[in-house]
């Protein structure tokens, strides 16, 4: 289940009923906006963007240049009409096109599929957390996080799999190497101090399961909203 922003000319203007109608059959967390600068804001909050550019197309446009000068690293799912195909190009910096008229299990398999292209450019987007592994670079919704190597390493890991159980000593193989020799304790340490720089409105993204080992909420950050 992803966190989605769409990005509607028609967002709101029929109360209960969202203006790509079928993100509501979808087993997904959607936020609906008007296409405006916010955009940049509400974009570091979530997994994905459903841009419509079905009404407004230079609208569409608009958006994804912001996007794109604000250095976003959301993928954009964007939604077309048959006359749009023609005028979008590489430049757009999309990751995908949809038809309007797409049934829900075509923009499910879309979805998924462009958040598999970002984990494989190597950057992990889950809970507001944004990590980029090619410029060693961390950010909590659009705030920097000043990580040491390890605590990068560990909170890069988590966040690849979210919701998965590690056990300390899981954790000490493939974030420390199998040529460390120190104790797990070292785990709770480096989680210590993740959950300290993460802040206390955030730290329940690394949940502990009680005699078990650490796992990466990326729900705690919706649970606050």
């Amino acid at each position: 289940m992803a966190r989605v922003l769409a990005v509607s000319p028609n967002a709101a203007v029929t109360p209960g009923e969202p203006a790509i109608a079928t993100l509501g059959l979808l087993a997904h967390v959607v936020t609906e906006m008007l296409p405006d600068a916010s955009i940049v804001t509400e974009s570091q909050r979530v997994d994905l963007i459903v841009l419509d550019g079905r009404a407004d197309l230079a609208s569409a446009r608009q958006m994804c240049r912001l996007l794109g000068a604000a250095g976003s690293a959301v993928p954009i799912l964007l939604v077309l009409g048959e006359s749009g195909f023609a005028a979008v190009n590489r430049e757009w910096g999309v990751a995908d096109i949809v038809l309007g008229a797409a049934g829900p299990a075509e923009f499910d398999a879309r979805i998924r599929l462009a958040l598999t292209v970002e984990a494989d450019t190597g950057v992990v987007n889950a809970g507001g957390l944004l990590i980029d592994e090619s410029a060693y670079h961390a950010s909590l919704n659009g705030q920097s996080l000043d990580l040491t190597y390890t605590e990068f390493e560990l909170l890069k890991y988590l966040a690849q799999h979210p919701g998965r159980v590690f056990t300390r000593e899981t954790l000490l193989s493939d974030v420390w190497g199998y040529d460390y020799y120190g104790g797990t304790r070292t785990v709770d340490v480096h989680v210590r101090r993740l959950r300290a720089k993460l802040g206390v409105e955030h730290e329940a993204l690394i949940g502990t399961v009680r005699n078990v080992g650490y796992r990466f909420n990326p729900d705690a950050a919706r649970s606050r909203d």
